[in-house]
């Protein structure tokens, strides 16, 4: 009996102990957590409210729930959580090694996980241990409680006064606070209601999520809101009552008193406000130009969305002409866009000072897809190779063989082995004149509107009038063959076999005089290309040099060709190159860096041309291919895909190309020239113009007469000006 005494009496001993240990933790967690909610405002007691209730929770419920107020809640709430989760862990360590002790002592299991506990009801009748400490829920009769239980009281009453002590903020009013000072003042806080009087806080203020369209809309219409205590009408109606500058202020102040989550709410609920449909606003006022010129911006897909979101910005679109205007602007700027409308017809239509009253912005809006259609099925053919092909037979009578051309829409001028300069007329590809004077073959040429500059095998570089066919001028400074020419801006650059390049002024076409001669080259200079910073040269000695246009000096050398280099194009910062050793190469002019190495062709690569898009070159094996400029510039593509299309015509030689977007044209040593023509030449529907409505003429004015189309649409191949032969 004496054993069995002495063991009941350590087993409640040690009972004892543990429920001590769980008062001293309770104790430290309350003065922790009261501590924070007293420095911080009341909206973090409500948080940190709110994560007692998830802690208290069921497992599977707790993670979404931690994540969704953590995501928003502020630094000193998510902070709280950690902490809180730190003092819930030591606990949970200290039940485990309690619940030990009770398993020793073959106890129940009420020292068990105390994170997660259940609370226990006023109906349980079983002595179990709350998470906070006492184990007697229903003890309401005692007059002190708990160690933890008087803490709370003590620092949640003001010297136990009866009232809670509620900060003073401007997020939540004071009155919010009274049940929870009756429940703390008149009330011992039993263990498992240590918390109520902070969750009644919560629970009794709005939430987070209030609906700030609802309340504005009540404010409005002066009714009153069951989340406001009754004393709230007057401040609102003291808000109305201030300036605006005050009321600014007043908002101000408020907005720091908030949190980064209610700045989210508050954003989400001005963002609508602040939309406005100021298309509709600038034509209501009479401004409907400054409308017109904030659409004409937009391309043409958003321009369609646009004319469909209501009928204010219809009118706008319809009444400006917005879908005219845009085919203008692309025909300004693009050639193809210019070359389709010379060749379908409706480019008429454009550039008029009063638009036609027969058509409206409906024949305009109608004509833009079938321009794109046009220009998608133009890009296919050169993809593919789907082409017309039209054939000049030069038929020289002595010597066989066109070693340079130039083109525009009107006619082709070429230069032949026959020592003649030959002018071709579109139209019908028949001979309209021949200029003869030179003593040997053409080998280089190139005009503008009023003159050919031409260069021969017998060192001698003559000036002819285009118009008549008179020769002006003949320089003679090279001593042996001239290989190549250009000109442009009263500048004119040669270049010979006699490893030479010389610099000339050109005032007229009977005043040129010689500036400089550049000389660096050990081999035979077979072409130059120059614009307004730099002249390239490149030369049998496998190298391209680099001059400065202004001073003429030398500035670097372009290396990596293992043979002689036959032909170049120069263009902004990009060198395209072309060597005996049958590659092509793409150079940075700026860095002196070989960019990407072109393979294909079989022989010697005579002839190159490139603009943005792609690359055309012409070799001695006779054919032309065509290479995609941007994936060559981009490293990561892979070589055997830079070659788009061969095509393969000429029974001889490729001396001579240049093209456009629609065509190439190419000159051979078999005698002939040959047009490759891109273009879709099917047969398209365009809209037919009819009589429109008042909105679609808004000038009112029925004069057919426009004025003239821009200069830069006479030529849509765009290649009549400064083109290399």
């Amino acid at each position: 009996m004496r054993a069995e005494e002495h063991a009941c009496r350590i087993e409640e001993r040690e009972r004892e102990a543990a429920e001590l240990h769980f008062e001293l933790i309770d104790t430290l967690i309350v003065w922790w957590y009261v501590r924070f909610c007293r420095i911080h405002h009341q909206r973090t007691l409500t948080l940190c409210c709110v994560y007692e209730k998830i802690a208290h929770s069921e497992t599977s419920q707790k993670c979404p729930a931690v994540l969704s107020l953590l995501l928003p809640s502020s630094n000193f709430a998510v902070s709280y959580f950690l902490g809180l989760n730190v003092i819930f862990y030591v606990r949970w360590i200290s039940s485990r090694f309690w619940m030990d002790v009770n398993d020793r002592l073959g106890g129940d299991n009420h020292t068990g996980n105390y994170l997660f506990a259940p609370r226990p009801s006023k109906e349980d009748n079983c002595d179990t241990t709350s998470p906070f400490g006492s184990s007697d829920d229903n003890s309401n009769n005692s007059t002190d409680g708990t160690p933890a239980d008087q803490l709370v009281k003590m620092m949640l009453m003001n010297g136990g006064g009866g009232s809670v002590e509620v900060m003073d903020t401007s997020e939540e009013p004071a009155s919010y606070g009274s049940g929870a000072a009756s429940a703390v003042g008149n009330k011992e806080l039993p263990s498992t209601e240590r918390m109520v009087a902070m969750m009644h806080l919560s629970e009794s203020a709005p939430t987070l999520s209030t609906d700030l369209s609802g309340l504005h809309s009540t404010r409005l219409a002066g009714g009153g809101d069951s989340r406001f205590p009754e004393d709230f009408a007057d401040v609102f109606a003291r808000f109305d009552h201030l300036g605006e500058e005050n009321q600014i202020c007043f908002i101000q102040e408020f907005l720091l008193r908030m949190n980064q989550y209610q700045h989210g709410e508050v954003n989400s609920y001005l963002k609508p406000l602040l939309k406005r449909d100021f298309v509709s606003l600038l034509s209501n006022l009479g401004l409907h130009v400054i409308a017109e010129k904030i659409l004409f911006k937009l391309d043409a897909q958003s321009l369609r969305s646009a004319e469909q979101v209501c009928h204010d910005w219809g009118r706008v679109v319809a009444e400006g002409q917005l879908w005219r205007k845009l085919i203008e602007n692309n025909v300004r700027t693009d050639a193809l866009w210019r070359g389709i409308g010379t060749r379908r017809g409706w480019i008429k239509n454009l550039f008029r000072k009063y638009p036609l009253p027969q058509i409206g912005d409906t024949y305009y809006r109608q004509l833009f897809p079938v321009i794109m259609r046009d220009i998608e099925a133009t890009e296919r053919n050169w993809k593919i190779g789907n082409h017309t092909l039209h054939k000049i037979n030069c038929r020289s009578e002595n010597s066989k063989g066109v070693y340079c051309l130039q083109y525009d829409d009107e006619k082709i001028i070429s230069g032949l082995r026959d020592n003649t300069i030959k002018v071709w007329d579109r139209s019908n590809l028949q001979c309209s004149q021949i200029l003869t004077g030179h003593t040997g073959s053409v080998l280089c040429l190139q005009y503008d509107e009023r003159i050919i500059v031409s260069g021969s095998s017998d060192s001698t570089v003559r000036v002819w009038d285009i118009a008549r066919g008179e020769m002006l001028n003949t320089l003679v400074h090279h001593c042996e063959a001239v290989l190549h020419v250009r000109f442009q801006n009263g500048m004119m650059v040669t270049c010979s076999k006699d490893r030479s390049i010389a610099v000339w002024d050109m005032l007229s076409a009977k005043d040129i005089a010689l500036r400089r001669v550049l000389v660096g080259h050990r081999a035979a200079v077979n072409v130059v290309d120059f614009d307004e910073k730099y002249i390239v040269s490149a030369s049998g000695d496998r190298t391209i040099k680099v001059w400065s246009t202004a001073t003429c000096e030398f500035v670097r050398t372009l290396q990596g060709h293992k043979r002689g280099i036959a032909c170049l194009q120069y263009k902004d910062r990009l060198i395209a190159s072309g060597s005996s050793d049958n590659t092509i190469r793409l150079w940075d002019i700026e860095c002196g860096a070989c960019l990407r190495v072109l393979e294909g062709h079989e022989e010697l690569v005579r002839c190159i041309r490139f603009d943005n898009k792609r690359i055309v070159s012409g070799a001695y094996d006779g054919k032309i291919k065509i290479w995609d400029l941007q994936a060559a510039l981009d490293p990561r593509t892979l070589a055997s895909s830079l070659c788009v299309k061969t095509l393969v015509e000429h029974s001889g030689r490729v001396f001579r190309l240049q093209f456009d977007e629609f065509q190439i044209v190419s000159s051979s040593h078999d005698d002939t020239i040959l047009i490759w023509d891109f273009f879709n030449n099917t047969t398209v529907s365009l809209p037919q113009p009819r009589n429109q409505s008042r909105s679609d003429n808004p000038a009112g004015n029925s004069s057919a007469s426009g004025g003239a189309l821009p200069s830069s649409t006479a030529k849509p191949g765009g290649v009549a000006v400064a083109f290399e032969p």
